[in-house]
């Protein structure tokens, strides 16, 4: 449900269906019934991209790295780790490097439920690593989010049997963007970890004020048996390059690698742009004024025509909205505004993600526009 929309010119979906990914999900997301070209799209609002990356200095990296890329990419790996380890404070023995996030969660999703089990989550959520458990023969054991939209863990903490693979927790939440209170959490994590492996997914963390408040990462400086995700598809303008990373104990990185290879999936021109991304603190920085300033204006707007949004944390809101989600999906693309449509709570909903001020107003107007139509 999280990533972004595949669309290229002319690209035909051949669905006529809600979708969703397991019969028992409170939310289903639509998919177009019509073709989308991408040429005529003038806010591309429906994948959580970052609009203004990435940075100058990760663009001039990666062009250098081109005339390398007759050569394996093991030396940046290692370089790259090294920095991680080090921002992180934990060896360098606890990451493990793939093509985004969402290539880690679903390979630890293979090695943990070759042999059946169940995973445990929040509904709705982030359904990745849910997804590859039940098509590896597990089950998933969804727990319904709080009255918040927050991470019920008392639920949660509850569903976990003796048959429970990994606890899966998306914080901040995607598609809700909301948050779970980190010190709620952290408790959480210590009980959950010493039954179960839980795996905590920060990609949008960078967003938060204060990220370093709210991190689990900690958790594996500890030794407790917490795997922490980022990505530098969101706050590093990265998305299409394909590199993220997993904060785990030694042993379970050991656990995954064993079975999947790891720095092998990734490019040189990747490594180079990440490392040079790392570097960045400026721009990064930027980026997150503006998706605060881009989210604030949209949720100002928005409820002002008396709609009622999930107070967000992410680079991305969602609202309920009052006309049918496969209608107004379509006449947003129609206006040249690609959004993602949600079935949600027996609801409509529309997700859009934070682009440019500019986006955002045009955004706005074609929402008006459509939804008075």
């Amino acid at each position: 449900m999280a990533g972004g929309l595949v669309a290229t010119p002319s690209l035909a979906f051949k669905s006529n269906k809600i979708v969703t990914t397991a019969s028992s999900s409170l939310i289903r997301e639509f998919v177009p019934e019509f073709r989308i070209d991408e040429s005529r799209i003038l806010a591309r609002l429906n994948a959580n991209e970052n609009p203004y990356g990435p940075s100058p200095k990760v663009i001039q990296a990666i062009a250098a790295s081109i005339s390398q890329g007759n050569r394996y990419g093991h030396g940046d790996a290692a370089t790259l780790i090294s920095m991680i380890a080090e921002k992180e404070g934990v060896s360098e023995e606890c990451i493990m490097l793939g093509p985004g996030s969402t290539d880690l969660l679903e390979k630890l999703a293979i090695t943990r439920f070759q042999h059946g089990g169940n995973i445990v989550s929040a509904d709705p959520s982030y359904m990745s690593v849910m997804n590859t458990a039940q098509a590896m023969g597990g089950n998933w054991k969804p727990v319904p989010l709080a009255a918040d939209y927050s991470h019920d863990l008392a639920g949660m903490i509850s569903a976990i049997d003796n048959e429970t693979r990994l606890v899966y927790v998306c914080n901040p939440n995607n598609p809700t963007g909301s948050i779970t209170n980190a010190a709620a959490l952290k408790k959480f994590c210590i009980d959950a970890s010493a039954r179960v492996p839980v795996f905590v997914d920060e990609a949008y963390l960078e967003f938060l004020e204060k990220p370093e408040t709210q991190t689990m990462v900690n958790l594996v400086a500890e030794g407790r048996d917490v795997i922490v995700a980022r990505t530098f598809s969101k706050i590093h303008g990265m998305a299409g390059l394909r590199i993220g990373y997993i904060v785990a104990t030694p042993e379970r990185i050991e656990s995954i690698t064993s079975k999947v290879r790891s720095t092998m999936g990734l490019c040189v021109t990747s490594l180079k742009g990440a490392i040079a991304s790392m570097k960045e603190t400026d721009f990064l920085g930027q980026c997150k004024a503006q998706n605060t300033e881009c989210r604030t204006y949209v949720t100002s707007e928005i409820t002002k025509l008396g709609y009622n949004p999930i107070p967000s944390f992410t680079s991305f809101m969602i609202f309920p909205i009052e006309m049918d989600g496969k209608v107004f999906m379509k006449s947003m693309y129609d206006e040249g505004v690609g959004i993602r449509a949600y079935e949600m709570y027996d609801k409509s909903w529309c997700r859009v993600s934070m682009g440019t001020h500019e986006e955002l107003e045009y955004f706005v107007e074609t929402f008006k526009k459509v939804t008075k139509a």
